[in-house]
């Protein structure tokens, strides 16, 4: 096994090269953003308060790693057990001979389940890739930009996402799979020649009449991969009741709100409920988790995953967070909201944001009016979320976004804006510290936790998959916390009354 020195995790097998920084660079271009925002972006991360710190060359440099990270996924897939149903170890025995049995005939046989030492209900695996030598077939399929992005994160090409084969495609005809990162690919084209890139080779499931001449939606595989850039495994049905998939960030939120059993917690935007079920775990379903989200296809989604993993002590509703708090004299007990002041032991505020933090994401067409929009709307939420929280409570607030606006410049405004709020040390600690330029102090900033991608740190070194010592364990762990998608974290306490 070799880090490539971008240390992004390459797992080098017969047939495989580890490639350098300059050469991982080239698989992917760097995420495309409109020329507004990426100017927008460049300004946040040469802020003054930045530049008196450090020379314009090297924050350049990081901007620019930053925008190449990106677009390429996390170097490890992050694994949350269930530990209501059973103990990490016991996961990561099943998990390992699951993994074991799909995939057969790929080099990641023998690819280490590990253990995460400050997060003990988290799995990690290595991620192979990336894999730029693959010979590409002559057949072409074109897949949307959020398929694509799926791809490179182990799974396989599902027929909704399928926007473009040849006439003459059949079932079981070898297929390259390309990203239409622009967005310019109608449904049902015979061939596309715009902006495209290459995910990886597979099979197809079916024929390009059976895409896009029936009648109805069809559901299911249309693409097996057989060859992605990136390999990951595929989770789909896999140990549906014991694991969640989760970027690691995630999986930290939930353990810095450190929810008690028997407490009631309120997971504000809790959709697609990832955090609400690991709160829940964390309380050994013993207590009550009100989730709300107002799309209700979301809702749907929310009570389908706490089903999955049949945690008990979850209530979800369709309601707008924004109007969570009940006003004067509009609250008769009911169960769900609006609900009365000073309700809830502890809050999540996962607050909805522009998610220029998600990893990959080869292009972006946000513009700069609707990136703006965010910060009025987790205002809105914070100010309810204040006013729901019991005195001696605990609000964590998060986001997967990398800007300054959604994000330190929140908590300063939190601080000025609420006296009974006050910042608390985070519990795991495994981001780096708040970024420069909200005029936080560095006290303040050390108090905050920011997962920024470009903070991967260089370096090169050769292991065997099947023989890892215990610091070469800690190195891979080390990695994990860094090489994952932008994330924030802050954790506040409201004061006691009096």
């Amino acid at each position: 096994m070799a880090f490539n020195n971008h240390n992004n995790l390459t797992l080098v097998k017969p047939g495989f090269e580890a490639t350098e920084y300059s050469k991982m660079v080239l698989v992917f271009p760097r995420i495309s953003l409109k020329p507004e925002v990426e100017a927008y972006l460049l300004s946040v991360f040469k802020n003054k308060e930045i530049l008196a710190n450090i020379q314009s060359e090297q924050s350049n440099f990081k901007f620019e790693s930053l925008l190449s990270r990106l677009s390429h996924p996390p170097a490890f897939t992050c694994i949350r057990v269930n530990t209501c149903a059973a103990s990490t170890d016991q996961v990561k025995k099943l998990l390992t001979e699951e993994l074991q049995k799909q995939c057969k005939g790929w080099p990641m046989s023998d690819i280490p389940v590990l253990e995460h030492p400050e997060l003990p209900d988290v799995l990690l695996i290595p991620v192979i890739g990336p894999r730029i030598n693959l010979q590409r077939h002559s057949i072409e399929v074109i897949v949307g930009a959020q398929c694509g992005n799926a791809v490179l994160r182990g799974a396989h090409v599902f027929i909704p996402g399928i926007l473009s084969a040849p006439k003459l495609m059949r079932d079981g005809d070898a297929v390259s799979v390309y990203s239409d990162i622009g967005g310019k690919c109608k449904r049902g084209a015979v061939e596309f020649v715009g902006s495209k890139t290459f995910v990886g080779n597979g099979i197809a499931e079916l024929s390009r009449n059976e895409i896009f001449s029936s009648n109805c939606t069809l559901r299911g595989v249309g693409i097996r991969m057989t060859e992605p850039v990136y390999i990951s495994p595929s989770f789909d049905n896999v140990l549906p009741s014991l694991l969640f998939l989760q970027n690691l960030p995630s999986v930290v939120v939930s353990h810095v709100l450190d929810p008690k059993p028997g407490e009631r917690i309120l997971d504000i935007c809790a959709a697609p409920g990832g955090k609400t079920t690991h709160i829940a775990a964390l309380m050994n379903d013993k207590g009550e988790v009100i989730a709300m989200d107002k799309i209700a296809n979301k809702v749907k989604k929310i009570k389908q995953n706490a089903e999955n993993l049949q945690l008990k002590c979850i209530k979800v509703f369709c309601y707008d967070g924004t109007k969570a708090l009940a006003k004067e004299g509009n609250w008769d007990g009911q169960a769900g909201p609006p609900f009365l002041p000073e309700s809830f032991d502890r809050i999540l505020l996962d607050a909805p944001c522009s998610g220029l933090g998600q990893r990959p994401n080869m292009a972006c067409d946000w513009s700069l009016k609707e990136i703006a929009s965010y910060p009025p709307l987790q205002r809105k939420l914070f100010r309810v979320a204040v006013n729901l929280l019991k005195p001696g409570g605990i609000l964590v607030y998060s986001t997967c976004t990398i800007t300054l606006t959604e994000n330190e410049e929140q908590v300063a405004w939190a601080l000025d804006s609420f006296p009974c709020l006050s910042l608390q040390s985070q519990e795991p600690h495994l981001g780096e510290e708040g970024m420069m330029g909200a005029g936080l102090s560095n006290d303040q900033r050390q108090l905050l936790q920011r997962f920024d991608p470009a903070s991967v740190t260089e370096g090169h070194t050769s292991v065997s998959c099947s023989d890892l010592d215990s610091s070469q364990i800690e190195h891979l762990i080390k990695s994990a916390n860094k090489d994952t998608i932008g994330f924030f974290i802050a954790k506040f306490m409201k004061m006691q009354d009096g």
